[in-house]
């Protein structure tokens, strides 16, 4: 989730971290958490315990490693409100731990974003509340999502990031672009912050659509749209 890979592939070695232990504290309301742990089923996870905080990502795809290296966020929450410290490999091999302030963090960033380093797991803080009151949140969450976003077709999340002074989907719905298509990719005709793939996509199909998106949006507004997926590979 978040990434595109361009169409040529990747030239070297992709590695799948599945290390997905969680350890809950409930006394201190301290979480461990592993980087390959779904954000989904650790939500479900904490709201059963009645550990609150983390409603917020319970509809994210993806796992803990990757939210941490961008700094996930949604309806009014982000990573970085509950973290306490991250644990990580340096390129030298060497395993360090740093605290919150000592991460980087802001809109859809963190220090990992600029290195090469590999996140290993994470502390949470969280605290008490009610196991209902928790769920309620997580199912207007989620009914939010459902109406909102296009979850029913096959996309790298939202493309576009938030600007300063203005919401990118706004913009591009106000140019017009809803449902825009290059090859099998399309603005998503429900959330323009959203490329989709129609059936057919090409990476290269995403990129030009983005390409296009940007320069009419700039061309009728002035403003400068920049993407939040991650794109790698040739």
């Amino acid at each position: 989730s978040n990434l595109l890979v361009k169409d040529n592939g990747i030239r070297g070695i992709t590695m799948q971290m599945d290390l997905d232990e969680i350890n809950i504290d409930e006394t201190s309301q301290i979480v461990d958490v592993q980087n390959g742990v779904k954000l989904a089923m650790l939500a479900i996870m904490l709201q059963k315990k009645g550990l609150t905080g983390f409603e917020f990502a319970g509809g994210i795809p993806g796992t803990m490693g990757g939210a941490i290296r961008m700094n996930a966020g949604a309806y009014g929450g982000e990573l970085k409100d509950i973290i306490e410290e991250v644990t990580f490999i340096t390129r030298k091999g060497e395993i360090k731990t740093l605290k919150n302030e000592e991460l980087d963090f802001s809109y859809r960033y963190s220090r990992f974003c600029k290195t090469d380093e590999i996140i290993l797991s994470a502390k949470l803080k969280l605290e008490k509340a009610d196991p209902e009151d928790i769920k309620k949140k997580m199912n207007e969450n989620s009914d939010h999502r459902r109406e909102k976003q296009p979850i029913d077709m096959p996309s790298a999340g939202s493309t576009f990031r938030r600007g300063e002074d203005f919401i990118s989907a706004k913009l591009i719905d106000e140019a017009g672009l809803k449902g825009y298509s290059i090859g099998g990719a399309q603005v998503s005709e429900k959330h323009a912050g959203f490329i989709v793939n129609t059936g057919n996509a090409t990476a290269k199909d995403v990129l030009d659509l983005i390409k296009y998106v940007k320069e009419t949006v700039y061309e009728k507004f002035g403003k400068e749209l920049e993407t939040e997926i991650e794109i790698i590979g040739e």
